[in-house]
């Protein structure tokens, strides 16, 4: 932890340069030149979560719908199409509409030929997360958002959110329920970043020693324009500019050399561009970050949800589509993403997993 703190402070260009060969090279070792590429499928904004700085907050007015597990399976033939085997299930946190038994009907329609599913969606119990798990789940991304006790606090106002500890030892329950994958992160713009980024650390190190079977990833996306505040804008005492989050990269590849790092499409493409070689090992590619917004389905459903009820609309919407949590900013598709990482030597790898591994 030491040497990664002393990473993260301020570096001549000189230094800079130095840490970026440096992390080239593991990268290069432990990777080679290829990239994994995934893609989010959500299946519902609805949420009982009061979260400032997300779309889906339970007190926004925006336009929600659950998709039915069939429009799951239409949005999941539609990445499939365009290459993916690796989808990652995102929803909101309400159990009366992404209620028990939903993801797994979710899995089971889609696990015949998605071979990689994850899920990011509210913390479980350790048997709810084995139910995923034998249904065919093994991914599980789960982000603190901040590590800042009272940032955390003041950020989340309603809901089991609240609870800091019980999203904290979210992953240790995900792997005693048996998860081989599992991703945490922090959403960098919300506290200081130097302290976000030493917790995150900390907490890597924590699970390497105690979750020692499963693999890991990690991710510092950083805040972007959401529903509720599309004229968002990063406090400057707290934001992560290109260089920190580039020195970033290299520092966790340097001292953390087996660990996946995703850069996800809320970054710009020409950032996304420049790390694929220093560290970058997971890419999302085409992303849409509302229900249905691959194919258009669950947009005949729209309505509001008024302290979890729902409420119907009175009147046509001008935008016949789900509310997103946020905006991208990489807006290219999967196609050109591949484009670009061929043109620099790079493998896409659309499939590195099946349970045929494991057919005993």
């Amino acid at each position: 932890m030491r040497r990664f703190e002393a990473m993260l402070r301020p570096a001549s260009a000189e230094t800079l340069e130095s840490m970026a060969g440096k992390s080239r090279a593991i990268t290069r070792r432990h990777y080679g030149k290829t990239m994994r590429l995934f893609a989010p499928l959500y299946v519902s904004n609805e949420c009982i979560n009061n979260c400032s700085y997300c779309g889906f907050s339970r007190d926004n007015a925006i336009l929600r719908t659950t998709l039915t597990v069939e429009q799951v399976v239409t949005e999941a033939r539609r990445l499939h199409e365009m290459g993916f085997r690796n989808i990652l299930l995102v929803a909101g946190e309400h159990p009366k509409f992404v209620s028990d038994g939903y993801l797994q009907e979710c899995i089971d329609a889609i696990k015949g030929f998605i071979p990689t599913i994850g899920i990011e969606v509210g913390p479980m119990e350790d048997d709810q997360y084995g139910e995923l798990v034998e249904h065919g789940a093994e991914g599980l991304v789960v982000y603190q958002e901040t590590y800042h006790r009272e940032t955390y606090e003041q950020l989340h106002t309603a809901g089991p959110k609240k609870n800091f500890d019980w999203r904290l030892e979210c992953p240790e329950r995900a792997y005693a329920g048996g998860f081989r994958r599992i991703g945490i992160g922090a959403l960098f713009g919300l506290a200081d970043w130097k302290t976000e980024a030493m917790a995150l650390a900390a907490h890597l190190e924590y699970l390497y020693k105690h979750c020692w079977k499963a693999s890991f990833t990690i991710s510092f996306p950083r805040m972007r324009p959401y529903a509720g505040n599309y004229e968002y804008s990063p406090d400057p005492d707290l934001f992560l500019n290109d260089r920190q989050f580039v020195q970033l990269v290299c520092a966790f590849r340097i001292c953390f050399p087996q660990v996946g790092i995703v850069v996800s499409t809320r970054e710009p493409a020409t950032l996304r561009d420049a790390l694929v070689p220093l560290g970058t090992t997971h890419m999302s590619a085409g992303s849409q970050t509302d229900p249905g917004g691959y194919t258009g389905a669950g947009t005949d459903d729209l309505h509001l949800t008024t302290k979890g009820r729902r409420v119907e609309l009175e009147e046509e919407p001008s935008c016949r589509r789900a509310t997103e949590q946020f905006t991208i900013d990489d807006k290219r598709s999967a196609t050109e993403i591949e484009t670009m990482l061929a043109s620099n030597g790079y493998e896409s790898v659309w499939k590195d997993w099946d349970l045929a591994i494991l057919d005993r």
